[in-house]
């Protein structure tokens, strides 16, 4: 029966390809694939792994376990640079039966450099690198020749290990190594620094001279960081401005066996000290080019400047196919992510320039990218192509492309409905976590800033674990923020790798800190995976035992301004700190939850003592809480809809009277607020979700699908493709909003999609790393279909309802696909009469539910809060 199981080929920790793994005792993973004609309830009972080992004989081992995430290494552990070949295959079944599956197909696997004393090379630089205190370094070239003889053999491996203090791209006679982009990527580069290896074998010529070449640039090393002036040199001796390139200059020769008129100009290379931080092999996918898009329309503005639209608010750079002009003839590429006036729309860009330039040598250039710099973009403002004869071939629509770039996680989730603007919302999420997580998880990607906010990830962490397999680039960033908060007594920086010291003082910030707490358990719900509780352990408790600043009652100092609700919508424009919930009040809702999250961590990863303490401070803490903030009727001193959700989602009501009252108040002043949108940071991600504790759904769907400003599809109905820093960033006339910081790409406020996934799809996960899984989808509003898809650590979950029109109500069909080794527990909506019980509890298979359902409430109206009406109009819902 187990036949019809098949299995993918199985993974190493959480490494993205098997090339270059950093242990050498690697645990393994492996995901199931279900056909139609596999039995239900299959359940693992053992499992058996098969290594080919260097030139070894075949080894298997046989364990009974019905683990199939992060199983330990069965083998001795491994060497440096060692290959071997790994499958494997689980026997089960229903009802305690264990049969074989099919062995899964061989997967690859090439241990990194475990030793420091592996790496032979020095770090060199050019013989004329610019000294310290240099404001800018011009990119640089390096060179050198080799042989391999044919005496020595057939090649059949070779590697190229390498780094850089910058960012780099390598070539072996005259064609680009590998495919990556911005490497080695960017890491708190005083503590750790990445290193890559690429397969080389197919690019050496033996019995000829091979060249050897390297590009190097100052990416985050020592580029320009942060807004105003900025700070350069962070960690050594230009990502915002963008880059120009002077084919006059131009060597096309120069990484090849002969170099034409440049042969003189080559000098001995300069050796300098190497990195004292750990030299790493990553886990996370580096960045890569994932997609093309063509531009969809060129326009002249009406100051006659020439526009390519790509239709999409993307990151990356841009690819000329082919184009030729005089000697010394300037061509420029100003990008921007949307329009003003008809006119581009730089002024969000602050101090970054964000232009591109080429500056042409009389003769064809191909396939022209810049290397080293990447930019946020709808529109680029094109100068100098069409404006001098002699400047071939004319702009148009095929000659120019649009590259996206971002870290090239695996996309997991997936969401479809009937609403199109809810589907565009949804596409707007996805779209900002792609030009977000660029090496590191960003708050944005376009002006001067680019850098990795805490507060930000925190909050969309669940939404963004859910659309990529997010595991080991956020593993990898949390690294980074425990090495950053040993220098700054327990307190995590705002933002990490921490260039902002230079703006910010050791300030604690709740919200922001709490990622060194809540980023961590998101990321052991998503994978399952009790090690990166563990390797965080010392940063969690070290940010609540040291960081925290508090007052007398064990709750934060009442003194400590906090950035709290940020970007409330009433904020105004400069003073996004300015909102309704007091910040103190959301700063100990925080220390609330994150200390009884810390305990139940504790708990978890055996750390019984502390479990204890902390479980003990935090009855203290929400006493004292309750004591500060709520009233005996569950009322809060705060009365916005953050607070109550905060109370609400966090589990601070001792009864179900108390919670009834905070619900009906959420939901009142929901529609006080005629359902637009009332919450910043904080509130954005949870209240939708208390509204829905609460049994009030309805409300929900209702602001979900408002379109005035501020709500969420209002920025779809003023043309947006990603998720806006403000709700009206861009304002009903057109206009740009008037403050410093507006972003037309973060993804903070998308943290919605959660709700997304969680209630209108209808799946969460009962235990971490989706084992067994919750289904209770939740239709509403005028909603009549919804589908959405994981790919689980155990194999495809796929969930998809439509509702069919009944006389006095609509009928609910529900499909669901549960995979190999895992369980559903199952809640229908509402009903008068199921077919399938109000509650299941299924093993694996495919499954169909149905009830029926009654009637709903809607539309629903507006609390009216004023003497002259407003028209609330039925297009706000529909």
């Amino acid at each position: 029966m187990s036949g019809s199981i098949q299995l993918f080929p199985p993974t190493f920790e959480h490494h993205h390809s098997g090339l270059g793994v950093s242990s050498s005792q690697p645990r393994l993973s492996w995901r199931f694939q279900q056909s139609n004609e596999a039995p239900r309830e299959w359940k693992q009972n053992s499992y058996e792994v098969e290594a080919i080992r260097s030139n070894s004989p075949p080894k298997s081992a046989h364990r009974a376990s019905s683990e199939s995430v992060l199983v330990p290494w069965p083998f001795k552990p491994l060497n440096s640079r060692e290959i071997l070949q790994i499958r494997v295959r689980a026997f089960g079944g229903r009802n305690g039966e264990s049969a074989p599956t099919r062995w899964s197909p061989w997967a690859a696997m090439e241990v990194g450099l475990l030793e420091r004393s592996c790496w032979q090379a020095q770090m060199i630089t050019a013989s004329s690198f610019p000294r310290i205190n240099d404001p800018m370094v011009r990119p640089f070239r390096l060179r050198k020749t080799f042989r391999v003889p044919s005496t020595r053999g057939t090649i059949v491996r070779a590697r190229l290990y390498s780094t850089a203090f910058g960012v780099y791209q390598p070539y072996l006679n005259g064609s680009d190594v590998g495919d990556l982009m911005m490497s080695p990527g960017w890491t708190s580069y005083h503590h750790r620094l990445n290193y890559q290896i690429f397969d080389v074998a197919n690019q050496i010529h033996q019995d000829q001279e091979n060249v050897l070449g390297f590009e190097v640039a100052e990416g985050w090393y020592a580029g320009r960081l942060g807004w105003g002036t900025g700070k350069v040199q962070n960690y050594g001796t230009d990502i915002y401005d963008g880059e120009t390139y002077d084919a006059t200059e131009e060597d096309p020769g120069w990484c090849g066996p002969i170099t034409h008129g440049f042969e003189g100009g080559w000098t001995t290379a300069r050796i300098i000290e190497g990195p004292r931080a750990t030299l790493l092999s990553p886990d996370a996918p580096p960045v890569r080019i994932t997609e093309k898009v063509e531009p969809v329309e060129i326009s002249t503005t009406p100051s006659g400047k020439t526009i390519v639209d790509f239709g999409q608010n993307l990151v990356g750079k841009l690819m000329i196919d082919s184009i030729s002009g005089p000697s010394g003839h300037k061509i420029s590429f100003i990008h921007a992510e949307v329009m003003e006036n008809r006119e581009l729309g730089i002024r969000p860009l602050r101090d970054a320039r964000c232009t591109d330039e080429i500056i042409m040598s009389g003769h064809e250039i191909r396939a022209w990218t810049p290397k080293f710099t990447f930019h946020g973009f709808r529109y680029v403002q094109i100068e100098g192509w069409n404006s001098i004869i002699g400047v071939s071939p004319a702009l148009g629509l095929d000659g120019i492309a649009a590259l996206v770039a971002h870290s090239d996680m695996s996309r997991t989730g997936t969401f479809n409905c009937s609403h199109p603007l809810i589907n565009q919302l949804h596409d707007n999420v996805v779209w900002s976590m792609r030009g977000n997580f660029f090496s590191i998880p960003t708050d944005c990607p376009q002006r001067d800033e680019r850098i990795g906010w805490t507060g930000d990830i925190q909050v969309f962490a669940p939404t963004g674990n859910f659309l990529y397999n997010t595991t080991s680039v956020l593993a990898s960033w949390l690294q980074d923020l425990a090495a950053e908060q040993q220098l700054r007594g327990g307190v995590p920086p705002l933002v990490v790798p921490n260039v902002l010291d230079h703006i910010y003082p050791i300030v604690p910030q709740a919200v922001w800190g709490d990622a060194a707490i809540l980023t961590p358990w998101d990321l052991y719900i998503a994978s399952g995976d009790l090690q990166i509780l563990r390797s965080q352990y010392e940063s969690m408790r070290s940010w609540l035992d040291a960081g925290v600043r508090r007052g007398v009652d064990g709750l934060w100092d009442n003194n400590l301004w906090q950035l709290g609700d940020w970007l409330d919508p009433r904020a105004p424009p400069d003073e996004p700190g300015e909102a309704r919930t007091h910040g103190a009040m959301v700063a100990d809702a925080y220390l609330v939850h994150v200390t009884s999250r810390l305990s139940e961590i504790t708990g978890l990863i055996g750390e019984t003592r502390d479990s204890t303490r902390y479980e003990e401070q935090a009855c203290s803490l929400k006493a004292a809480f309750r004591h500060k903030y709520m009233a005996p009727s569950g009322l809060l001193v705060s009365d916005t809809q953050t607070a109550l959700a905060l109370a609400i989602v966090f589990g601070f009501y001792d009864n179900a009277v108390q919670l009834e009252v905070a619900g009906a108040r959420l939901e009142q002043l929901a529609r006080m607020a005629k359902f637009r949108v009332a919450t910043g940071f904080v509130g954005t991600p949870i209240v939708l979700h208390a509204l829905t504790l609460t049994g009030r759904e309805q409300v929900a769907y209702r602001m979900l699908q408002e379109k005035r400003c501020p709500s969420w599809l209002y920025p779809i109905t003023m043309g947006a493709t990603t998720i806006w820093e403000r709700w009206n960033s861009m304002l009903p006339d057109g206009s740009i909003n008037p403050g410093e910081m507006t972003s037309f790409n973060h993804y903070a406020l998308g943290a919605v999609a959660n709700w997304l996934h969680a209630v209108v799809g209808g799946i969460r996960p009962k235990e971490a790393g989706w084992k067994s899984f919750f289904v209770v989808p939740r239709p509403g509003g005028t909603i009549r279909n919804a589908s959405v898809t994981y790919e689980s650590p155990f194999g495809r979950i796929e969930c998809s309802w439509s509702l069919i029109s009944m006389e006095d109500g609509d009928r609910f069909e529900s499909s669901l696909l549960v995979p190999p080794n895992s369980e559903a527990w199952i809640t229908l909506p509402h009903v008068t009469i199921s077919t399938g019980g109000e509650q299941n509890v299924v093993g694996s298979g495919s499954y169909s539910f149905s009830c029926n359902l009654l009637a709903k409430d809607w539309p629903l109206t507006a609390i009216k809060t004023y003497l002259v009406e407003e028209d609330d109009g039925d297009v706000a819902y529909q």
